[in-house]
């Protein structure tokens, strides 16, 4: 699998216009452009989910990354690309949608 490589500055938001961040800031040693590569080992929530059901707020809360296994790792955990497979979830871990990677590093791209 190939893509760009994510990193702590990378624009996310969730399938209802919620905005994705890290809770846990990527902390390893790999930077680009100042900015700590994304990890599957970090854990990402939504903000300002606006999603409802049924007239019942169902806000996204959650996001779960599937590293590509390609391989490469930082500081021991799998890199997460913009084409990495996701789901946002709900606060009970209904699955809502895959995220939507709006701006991210395009000076690394994996192969």
């Amino acid at each position: 699998m190939s893509g760009s490589l994510l990193d702590a500055g990378a624009v996310i938001g969730c399938p209802h216009g919620g905005r994705v961040t890290a809770a846990t800031t990527p902390s390893g040693g790999v930077r680009i452009g100042g900015m700590a590569v994304a990890t599957a080992a970090h854990t990402y929530v939504v903000a300002g989910c606006p999603h409802t059901e049924n007239g019942v707020h169902k806000p996204c809360v959650s996001v779960r990354w599937t590293a590509d296994g390609a391989g490469i790792t930082v500081d021991g955990a799998s890199v997460l690309l913009d084409t990495c497979a996701a789901q946002c979830f709900t606060a009970a871990f209904v699955p809502q949608g895959p995220p939507v990677v709006q701006a991210a590093q395009r000076k690394v791209i994996v192969r």
